[in-house]
């Protein structure tokens, strides 16, 4: 089996994402970026647009620290252009990517589930057939 071909969006994806990531930890001065990790960079296929989707660690301050991102994207769009050989530097939109937020969320709702099982006294976490003696009748 041939090893997949990765398009050319694609690869501009993943350098723009390592570049945008150096930019923001050490170019970007603005504090109310705060502190921000880029998670995925999606290219339009005619390599005009890029989505930055970033991981803000504060989740309180997402909203300031996307709105300095958007209003330093030019800066940052710059400093790409030096970094990357390319004849045009696609325009750079940041969005908050909540998947963080979400997994701890889903988590705890587990964590919440588990335990209100544990307390149920007909519960047996060795039994995977907890329900079964309910299922028939």
């Amino acid at each position: 089996m041939t090893p997949r071909e990765f398009t050319r969006s694609e690869r501009v994806a993943a350098q723009l994402h390592r570049e945008i990531a150096q930019i923001i930890q050490k170019d970007v001065k603005n504090p109310d970026v705060g502190f921000v990790s880029v998670s995925e960079v999606v290219v339009t296929r005619d390599i005009s647009m890029a989505r930055v989707y970033v991981t803000v660690f504060n989740a309180e301050e997402a909203a300031v620290s996307i709105k300095a991102l958007n209003k330093a994207a030019g800066f940052i769009r710059k400093q790409v252009g030096h970094k990357m050989r390319m004849r045009y530097v696609p325009e750079l939109r940041f969005l908050h990517d909540a998947s963080v937020e979400t997994g701890a969320r889903i988590d705890e709702l587990i964590a919440k589930a588990l335990h209100q099982d544990a307390d149920h006294p007909d519960w047996d976490p060795d039994n995977s057939d907890n329900n079964s003696d309910n299922d028939n009748k």
